[in-house]
């Protein structure tokens, strides 16, 4: 009888299929007894099958890109379909100085090396230029204003070419920053350093003559220049020498520096080094930023097929969505791409994209305006696109929770304990992204399993937008939430932090008055008694209205001067309907842990020191409802 079962890869079940095997075409009889010299064969029989087995389902998992799990594989099935992974990106800051010089030059230029050193978090990171820059000196001081310097160490790379032999040219270092290479070929007849060679990432626009280089990663995250071959791009003469100008770098781990000393190399217009005859004092318009790590294994298996689909063209929201993340903006943490029909009003022959940094919530205006202008190449003509900054709507939890002493790891132990809990759910595929879902009953039960002492908790959630105002002038605002209010028929469902309008010297604040149907209300301007005991007094009774259902506010016109809160914040929370929140697709989730509350309360039922409850419903009860305040604290 032959197997009928190829299944089977545990060892017990592919050693049992053996036995019936023989059982069933042998005249062997002691192959079923454990201790027999047969056994012993057939259990070899079995490991070998068991491991062959294992091996060839690790090996055709790796053919696959949605299933291969070692990087060299994945990237080189990337490679397959023309994408290249994103290198380690440099941490960049935006610094300027005067450098004084006593000698007879014009010009003096900087050299593409070392240049300065920045610290972050009490470490030191070496920044440098990948080109020389070149100022003109003028009463003997040379100004260098605005210059963009990359985190990492400036390296030098030559190659001569010897085209009898199968060569590749291979970066020796891992962690280059590929923005960062400079391609010099120097041919037979040439002088100098050579002929600069341009990076491309498609051959759409390559002749036979085009002086361009590619890239692609190969093993241990190395990477390898790729040149023409005389009809995609200029070959490369025999005896040519290349020189290669790239940066290593520490990826993310640069961002945050600010505080700069000079260590760079000066020439003068002769070529000669010269010491500038000042202390060089750096002067940081921009602290560094934008430094980001390799692109993960993962990142890889998403983007790649995506990339290859759009075909270097946006016309689809995932289009621009590859496009962004890894041509044009890869410190980009989510790109969310709305086409103008779905707007309201619709806006017809637009695209609206938001997108979020990984070292923030929003882009700067430089690099809005660099992602528009490079989007042009790839874009649809007639499609105007534009950049708005991200709409974030934060969660806010207020959790009291219960635990048991006797086996309590100590009180502020398990509060960071839970902290760190909700760090790590906060950054789940649930939440922290554009039509995000917070889910309640997972929140309950990554509370309670974070440690055995926990004996239950109340939490209790509240959801906020953040109102930038425009102070000293008058504007209307509307906030979006996207989901159903909580009406108290008595008010109160909105609160807000204060605020100052000309009218009033002392903070005042949001709240809201339902009409009697319960599905609309009117925002209430109130200001705070000196006197607690006392009700706040109504500033201004009807200074908009609230949309209970759809989840809206809106704030008639109104000059705001002052803000309680920095940055000409006003922060306006409600109570959500459900606990259950979700984003609508032009909102990006957040589940505010800094803003959130914990407290955490003694069970003393269930620790033993009060089995009677008596005194848990006296001293430690909490409410699972509002706190009843008519201001946000």
């Amino acid at each position: 009888m032959p197997f009928t079962n190829y299944t089977n890869l545990d060892f017990d079940q592919i050693k049992s299929s053996i036995k019936d095997y023989l059982r069933a075409n042998s005249n062997f009889t002691d192959f079923d007894f454990e201790g027999s010299n047969f056994s012993v064969l057939i259990d070899t029989l079995a490991y070998n099958t068991y491991i062959n087995a294992f091996n060839s389902n690790l090996s055709v998992n790796e053919v696959f890109l949605d299933s291969a799990t070692l990087r060299e594989n994945v990237v080189s099935l990337a490679r397959n379909i023309g994408y290249v992974p994103r290198s380690r990106k440099c941490s960049t800051a935006v610094v300027s100085f005067d450098i004084e010089t006593n000698s007879e030059t014009t010009t003096l230029a900087l050299q593409p090396e070392l240049l300065c050193v920045g610290a972050v978090d009490n470490s030191s990171y070496i920044f440098s230029i990948p080109e020389e820059i070149t100022r003109t000196v003028s009463n003997g001081i040379a100004s260098f204003d605005n210059i963009q310097i990359y985190q990492g160490r400036f390296l030098t790379l030559t190659f001569t070419v010897n085209s009898s032999l199968d060569q590749r040219f291979i970066i020796p270092n891992p962690y280059v920053d590929t923005s960062t290479i400079r391609v010099y070929v120097r041919g037979i007849s040439d002088t100098g350093i050579g002929k600069k060679y341009s990076l491309v990432d498609n051959i759409i626009t390559v002749n036979s003559e085009s002086e361009i280089f590619l890239i692609q990663e190969v093993k241990d995250e190395k990477y390898e220049l790729l040149f023409g071959d005389g009809v995609f791009g200029k070959s490369l003469e025999n005896g040519s020498v290349i020189t290669v100008n790239y940066i290593v770098t520490d990826g993310r781990d640069g961002n945050g520096a600010s505080d700069f000393s000079f260590v760079g190399s000066v020439k003068n217009s002769n070529g000669a080094l010269i010491a500038p005859s000042n202390t060089v004092t750096i002067t940081t318009n921009q602290s560094s930023k934008n430094g980001s790590n390799i692109e993960s294994v993962d990142s890889i298996r998403y983007f790649a097929p995506r990339l290859y689909s759009s075909q270097y063209r946006a016309v689809t929201s995932g289009d621009y969505e590859s496009i962004i993340k890894n041509i044009i903006y890869p410190n980009a943490e989510v790109v969310n791409v709305i086409g103008g029909e779905d707007l309201d009003p619709p806006e017809f022959g637009s695209i609206t994209i938001a997108i979020k940094p990984k070292d923030g919530l929003y882009i700067s205006q430089f690099d809005k305006q660099n992602v528009l202008s490079r989007l042009k190449q790839y874009a649809i003509t007639g499609i105007n696109q534009k950049i708005v900054d991200i709409k974030v709507l934060y969660v806010e939890l207020d959790s009291y929770i219960y635990y048991n002493t006797s086996n309590s790891p100590g009180v502020e132990t398990l509060k960071t304990k839970v902290e760190n809990s909700l760090v790590s759910y906060s950054n789940s595929l649930d939440v922290n992204k554009f039509g995000g879902r917070f889910k309640y009953s997972k929140l309950l039960q990554v509370i309670d399993n974070t440690d055995v002492s926990i004996t239950s908790n109340i939490t209790k959630i509240t959801i906020r937008r953040n109102l930038n105002v425009l102070l000293n002038q008058f504007a209307e605002y509307e906030l979006c939430y996207g989901n159903r209010f909580h009406v108290n028929p008595e008010g109160g469902s909105i609160k807000s932090t204060g605020f100052k309008i000309p009218s009033e010297n002392q903070f005042v604040y949001l709240t809201d008055i339902p009409k009697e149907d319960k599905l609309t209300g009117t925002l209430a301007i109130i200001k705070l008694s000196e006197n607690p005991t006392q009700l706040p007094t109504t500033i201004i009774s009807s200074a908009g209205i609230v949309d209970y259902v759809t989840g809206e506010i809106r704030l008639n016109a109104i000059n705001i001067v002052a803000t309680e809160l920095p940055n000409s914040v006003v922060e306006i929370q409600a109570y959500p309907e459900s606990n259950d929140v979700i984003a609508l697709k032009d909102l990006y989730l957040s589940l505010d842990i800094p803003k959130s509350k914990i407290n955490m309360i003694k069970d003393v039922i269930s620790s033993g020191e009060n089995t009677s409850g008596v005194l848990f419903t006296r001293d430690y009860y909490q409410s699972s409802y509002s706190n009843g305040s008519l201001i946000r604290k």
